[in-house]
């Protein structure tokens, strides 16, 4: 069993910063990648993959193309937690955002990929 909790949302000003934790416990040896989803309010609507990050070997990370150049996924494996760094954030950036983790030997790009996620944290933008 995996367990993930997130951390660091909040209501911030449209162009402020925030930073999300999200620490990883349970049976970590079993993970191959860590990953950031969000999702708008609406009932239809899909969660979008924000960044995902290998947990163990190469740190680099992977982006979605509407946070390229403004939001940084991190790791510090010591602590068994994945950071997002959000910068000049945006309004339409307002939505749940959801920390997940798969096994699978992939990037993490697909919602699919990943077989555990926490109960995730708001992030408003204001204009």
């Amino acid at each position: 069993q995996v367990q993930l909790v997130e951390s660091g949302g909040g209501v911030v000003q449209a162009g402020d910063s925030l930073r999300l934790s999200c620490t990883i416990s349970g049976q970590t040896a079993s993970r191959y990648f860590m990953g950031w989803f969000r999702q708008t309010p609406g009932e239809e609507q899909e969660r979008e993959f924000v960044g995902s990050i290998r947990f163990w070997g190469s740190d680099t990370a992977l982006y979605g193309d509407s946070v390229k150049g403004r939001f940084t996924v991190s790791r510090d494996i010591a602590k068994n937690t994945v950071y997002m760094q959000m910068d000049s954030l945006k309004p339409e950036n307002t939505a749940v955002y959801y920390c997940g983790t798969g096994s699978q030997i992939s990037i993490g790009v697909r919602e699919d990929e990943y077989d555990y996620w926490g109960q995730g944290t708001q992030v408003t933008v204001s204009s």
